[in-house]
């Protein structure tokens, strides 16, 4: 067992059917394993932080999630909620057509206008969801991201075509430099697979296997 891994973990149950009992399951375990946050639905926010107020382990959530096209309004609305329900980490996905369409300064406004709602209550991480970018794309969204005032980068949500890969790491890492946080989620799912990705320049992983990846064994989740 790899306690110190636990420590980079995200350990997160986002699937939409999701029901108390497992969120019940991944609060314990979190409680356990002491890993970095437990990752939940919004709804789910104010539940996960009163059952684990007394511990270190943080409450995270996600915002304009999992597409990212909601509006800018909507998805400062849903952080301000979030951080009211007691959420200190708030991963939200960029505006990904608008950076496809090169509309650069929309992607940042986007992303600002989280973090500095944000900003005095929790960490912002940008989902950049890069299984539907090309590596130019990546790098745009790294530095936007960065640019914008974001705690993190973060590789996927889990719910696209693709997850997290060494090389993307490497690439986000490379684009940011050494300060921003780098955040690999979406198939990362046994103890070698989190090495690897650390090793690339991650530094936080957010998985739904996190027991098994701590002891060393292969998880079956998809995100």
């Amino acid at each position: 067992m790899d306690i110190q891994l636990a420590k980079y973990i995200d350990h997160t149950l986002l699937k939409p059917e999701s029901t108390k009992n497992q969120i019940d399951k991944i609060i314990n375990e979190a409680r356990e394993y002491e890993f970095a946050s437990v990752c939940v639905n919004p709804y789910w926010v104010s539940y996960c932080f009163e059952k684990l107020k007394d511990t270190p382990v943080k409450v995270c959530t996600v915002i304009g999630f999992p597409l990212g096209a909601t509006s800018t309004a909507s998805k400062v609305f849903e952080t301000k909620q979030a951080i009211k329900d007691g959420a200190k980490e708030v991963d939200m996905v960029i505006n990904i057509g608008e950076l496809k369409s090169g509309n650069d300064n929309q992607v940042k406004a986007d992303i600002a206008a989280v973090v500095n709602e944000a900003k005095t209550s929790a960490i912002t991480k940008v989902i950049i969801e890069t299984a539907l970018l090309t590596d130019e794309e990546k790098v745009r969204a790294c530095k936007l991201a960065k640019e914008a005032g974001a705690d993190f980068v973060k590789t996927s949500t889990g719910f696209s075509s693709g997850g997290a890969t060494v090389e993307d790491i490497k690439l986000m890492r490379e684009t940011v430099g050494p300060d921003l946080g780098v955040k690999a989620s979406g198939g990362v799912r046994d103890y070698d697979a989190v090495k690897a990705m650390i090793e690339a320049g991650a530094t936080r992983i957010g998985a739904s296997s996190g027991v098994a990846i701590v002891n060393g064994e292969k998880g079956t989740s998809e995100y």
